[in-house]
């Protein structure tokens, strides 16, 4: 607890029950949030349309590798999807508490999403493609954290925690394809 009279910066306590009681109906966004909540609401939701992507490609990728190498590259795949639904839900649950509404519709996900849907024509060219997704998304959560910044530390926080395990994945990616043996 801070002393008394160490607090200038601060709200005083009767000032932060006063503002907590009006519009409630608000639940977490109080007028401390600075951020414009319709825009990061857009930026999740493409973030959304991404991560769905990206669980489809993945699990597409698991259920089509084949060849010497699929059974340790398959279990990357489904672990992969696996954490990107996720980071979907994460983002939707996000959304939800801004006062939004996740976008979940199929026929615009891939329209929206900033990584595509590449099948890959082999199991390597799989693995390049996911490494390629993995980039894009590296860059644009960088982005969009740079772009909230402090004004929502709640999302930035979530999108820094999914940003680094996009950053694995890539690692882990760029791994197999620096040891891939054969073309």
């Amino acid at each position: 607890m801070i002393p008394t009279g160490t607090t200038a910066a601060l709200t005083d306590v009767a000032t932060l029950r006063a503002r907590a009681r009006k519009s409630i109906d608000k639940g977490a966004i109080t007028e401390t949030y600075t951020a414009d909540r319709k825009e990061v609401i857009r930026l999740l939701n493409d973030a959304l349309a991404t991560e769905w992507v990206c669980v489809l490609r993945y699990l597409r990728h698991y259920h089509m590798a084949s060849g010497m190498l699929a059974d340790a590259v398959k279990g990357e795949f489904l672990e992969h999807a696996q954490q990107e639904q996720e980071h979907a839900s994460k983002i939707a649950e996000r959304i939800v508490q801004l006062g939004g509404e996740p976008d979940l519709d199929p026929d615009t996900l891939t329209r929206r999403a900033h990584a595509e849907y590449k099948v890959g024509k082999d199991l390597r060219d799989m693995v390049k493609e996911d490494l390629i997704a993995e980039r894009i998304a590296i860059d644009s959560y960088r982005e969009m954290i740079n772009y909230i910044g402090n004004r929502d530390t709640t999302t930035k926080r979530i999108l820094e925690s999914i940003l680094a395990q996009e950053e694995e994945h890539a690692d882990e990616f760029a791994d197999l394809l620096n040891g891939w043996i054969g073309k």
